[in-house]
C-alpha cells in the first residue's frame, strides 16, 4: 500500500507549480462563467412572455378581484355611477354601457365564455348570480340604449339599472 502512496505523492510533486496555478486561475474562470450563465438564463426566463402567462398571469387574476382588485374596481364603478350626476341623458346611457361592459367582463374572467351577455348569463345558475333575471332585464336595457338611437332614457331608470349592475358586482363578490 505504501507503494501507492509513493507512486503518486512522486506524481503530485512532478506536476508543475505552474500547471496548478493554472487549474487554479481556470477553476476561477468557470465559476464565473457558470454564475454569469445561470443569471442570464434567470433573466431571460423573466423576460420571456410565457413564463408570465404560465404562472404570473393567474396572479395576477387572482389578485385583481380580491383584495387588490376591490380597490380598482370600485374606482371604476365609481367613475360609472358618477356619470349620473351630469344631468344629461347621454350620460347615463354611457354609464349603463360602461357597466354592462364591466360586468360582462368579470363573466369572461370567471370563465363563462360565449359571444353575447345572454350566453353567459345562460350557463350560471341562481347559486351564482341571484338575480339572473334582473340583469337580463338590465342587459335588455343596455341593448336598447345601444339599437335604438331615439330610446328615452331618464335618471331614474338609469339608478335602477346600476343598481342592478352594481347588486350583480356584490353577488359575484367583486366588491
Amino acid at each position: 500500500m505504501s507503494n501507492y502512496l509513493a507512486f503518486f505523492a512522486n506524481y503530485y510533486n512532478a506536476i508543475s507549480p505552474w500547471f496548478w496555478f493554472s487549474a487554479g486561475i481556470l477553476k476561477i474562470v468557470f465559476i464565473f462563467v457558470s454564475l454569469a450563465l445561470f443569471v442570464g438564463t434567470i433573466i431571460l426566463l423573466f423576460k420571456a412572455s410565457w413564463l408570465e402567462k404560465r404562472y404570473l398571469e393567474n396572479t395576477k387574476e387572482m389578485s385583481l378581484y380580491k383584495s387588490g382588485g376591490e380597490k380598482k374596481m370600485s374606482k371604476e364603478w365609481k367613475k360609472i355611477f358618477n356619470r349620473l350626476d351630469s344631468q344629461i341623458e347621454p350620460e347615463y346611457k354611457l354609464a349603463v354601457l360602461e357597466a354592462d361592459e364591466l360586468v360582462d367582463g368579470v363573466f369572461a374572467k370567471m370563465g363563462y365564455s360565449g359571444g353575447a351577455m345572454e350566453e353567459k348569463i345562460g350557463k350560471m345558475d341562481a347559486s351564482i348570480l341571484p338575480n339572473i333575471n334582473g340583469i337580463l332585464e338590465a342587459h335588455k336595457i343596455r341593448d336598447n340604449i345601444v339599437h335604438d338611437p331615439d330610446y328615452k332614457f331618464d335618471m331614474e331608470k338609469a339608478k335602477q339599472v346600476l343598481g342592478v349592475y352594481e347588486q350583480t358586482l356584490h353577488d359575484l363578490e367583486v366588491f
